[in-house]
């Protein structure tokens, strides 16, 4: 849903920018590598001190470089396999940054063992995930599926709750810190779902494209 519709309206708000940016002579490879060093800063930095609203202030003007590089590509007319494969690999280092600097709070002053364990499964999940899509691609399957919770999902429940939650250390919200390990569990629930989910179709595919391919041999030596 929000890769249909989100993607859409962000992507025309942001067209301006990566315009100036074009006339700036900034590459869309330099628009990738700065907001994943961005993200990175704000999740490794403020997260593992439990600043979560500042980090995700800081993850949040980094995390539209995602959109902001393809853009940019499109209108200079320079969109590559290279530059997809960047973009791609990119997003799971950012991904895995945001997971590892909540890890790091619970593992640390957060002092609790479980969410720490539900966020590095949400770490986890979001890698395999992604991989069962690209995977399932590389063997010939469509993947006509998206899933519960694709990233663009996972990011905002992640992010939205993550920066709630830190009004009760910046704002002194009582209660409010709860909304994280909602977050968390929310995240984790549904990345499991969409990786069964992913699994079934490639599954259900893969017997498909089996069927039609000894069926093609059989009429060949009919």
């Amino acid at each position: 849903m929000l890769n249909k519709y989100a993607r859409a309206f962000f992507t025309r708000v942001l067209t301006p920018f990566a315009a100036l940016l074009i006339r700036l002579r900034v590459t869309p490879d330099m628009v990738t590598l700065i907001g994943t060093a961005g993200v990175m800063a704000g999740a490794l930095v403020f997260f593992p001190r439990g600043e979560f609203f500042w980090g995700t202030v800081v993850i949040t003007l980094f995390v539209f470089s995602d959109l902001v590089d393809g853009n940019m590509a499109r209108q200079i007319g320079t969109s590559s396999r290279w530059g997809a494969f960047l973009d791609s690999t990119l997003d799971r280092v950012a991904d895995a940054a945001i997971f590892s600097g909540i890890a790091l709070w619970y593992a640390g002053q957060g002092d609790d063992e479980t969410l720490c364990a539900v966020a590095l499964f949400c770490l986890a999940s979001g890698q395999v995930v992604s991989y069962t899509k690209a995977r399932g691609e590389s063997i010939g399957m469509p993947v006509k599926v998206n899933g519960l919770v694709e990233r663009a999902e996972r990011l905002v429940i992640t992010l939205v709750l993550a920066g709630f939650a830190g009004w009760e250390r910046t704002f002194d919200v009582p209660h409010i810190g709860v909304l994280l390990p909602i977050a968390l569990w929310v995240v984790a629930a549904g990345s499991l779902v969409t990786l069964v989910q992913r699994m079934v179709t490639v599954r259900r595919e893969a017997a498909e494209a089996d069927a039609a391919e000894a069926a093609a041999k059989g009429h060949g030596t009919a």
